[in-house]
């Protein structure tokens, strides 16, 4: 049996030969002192994880669909003239032309409608109150809605 030192207990030589570098020191403690983030700056350690966080940050969204598409309505052919409506929302003036109202609809069918010919300008989380049909001077029908996001 060889001699211990004072300064190492008999219990403790296989800690000081993992932190002098001899033998395996095993996955857990590795991945311990990354997530902890106990390599100081300019480490070989630290350039690894930098570059991994690097790598998730600028790949995954090529990776991951997240389902963002642009809008795959028409757009409406003629100008839509927005106005306020106080704090209350907005009132919505499109040409009857731009809309797809069937002859004889329910209401329902044509809030639908209203709501598909302002959403490319208005955004999908619109809501329409209520609307009519009105004239300009040029004597072209058009749809005035009120509506609200």
């Amino acid at each position: 049996m060889e001699p211990q030192s004072a300064a190492m207990p008999a219990s403790q030589p296989e800690r000081h030969a993992e932190k002098q570098g001899i033998g395996d020191p095993g996955i857990g403690p590795i991945l311990r002192s990354y997530f902890y983030w106990r390599y100081s700056r300019g480490s070989i350690q630290y350039d690894v994880m930098v570059t991994l966080i690097l790598l998730f940050i600028f790949v995954t969204p090529h990776l991951w669909n997240f389902g963002d598409k642009p809008s795959s309505l028409p757009a409406p052919s003629h100008p839509i003239m927005i106005s306020a409506n106080g704090a209350h929302g907005v009132i919505i003036t499109v040409q009857a032309s731009d809309v797809d109202v069937p002859a004889g609809a329910s209401d329902r069918q044509v809030k639908k409608a209203l709501r598909e010919a302002i959403e490319p300008v208005a955004g999908d989380a619109v809501f329409v109150e209520h609307w009519e049909t009105v004239t300009d001077a040029k004597g072209i029908l058009a749809w005035k809605i009120w509506a609200q996001k």
